[in-house]
């Protein structure tokens, strides 16, 4: 029995909508990060955490990457191309994407008031919009990796969702296609419903 530590307005949306797509049991302690149940497992404060029994995992991408092994599903076998492929996606997703939305939000409330550059926006919309249109230039079918959904897919999604709250608009045609065909995911839907 899993269980996903984490507010579904953080990264752990990640995790349950992954759980929910393998349909894996597990239960949800809806907790902001740095609360006491987080930081019982993870010093840094952050979440998600995922209990697999008594062992914590931290991170969204390690979590998901490791279900997916386990349980055969939204990942390529390890040591195939097709694996190597969708971790190229994967870790440009993290550093083109996630991280270009995260230090927006950083600029926005994370960081104490005295250390935000507020000026910074305009820069990381642009370089959002960009890093957007290269990387849906090489998607492969209606999913990342073709006709496959994979893990790819809901990390870029819940960018999605995370970019639409943020005020960082795409007018990228194919994108919005994308992202309702993602959405319209039963998976998906159930998630939505518990946030």
């Amino acid at each position: 029995m899993y269980t996903v530590i984490g507010s579904l307005t953080t990264r752990a949306f990640r995790v349950v909508w992954m759980l929910e797509e393998l349909g894996v049991e597990y239960t949800h302690l809806n907790v902001k990060p740095r609360s006491e149940e987080v930081l019982r497992y993870n010093p840094s404060g952050k979440v998600p955490v995922l209990l697999d029994g008594d062992t914590p995992i931290a991170d969204s991408t390690a979590i998901m990457t490791y279900l997916g092994d386990k349980h055969g599903g939204l990942c390529y076998p390890t040591g195939t191309l097709e694996r190597a492929q969708q971790d190229a996606f994967l870790h440009q997703i993290l550093d083109e994407i996630d991280a270009v939305l995260w230090t927006a939000a950083r600029h926005s409330f994370v960081l104490p008031e005295e250390h935000r550059v507020p000026e910074i926006k305009p820069s990381l919309k642009w370089e959002f919009e960009r890093n957007l249109n290269r990387l849906m230039d090489q998607m492969k079918g209606p999913f990342l990796m073709g006709e496959t959904f994979t893990v790819p897919d809901i990390i870029l999604a819940n960018c999605a969702n995370w970019a639409q709250g943020a005020r960082f608009p795409s007018d990228h045609e194919k994108f919005k296609a994308y992202v309702a065909e993602v959405r319209a995911r039963p998976a998906f839907q159930r998630v939505l419903a518990l946030s």
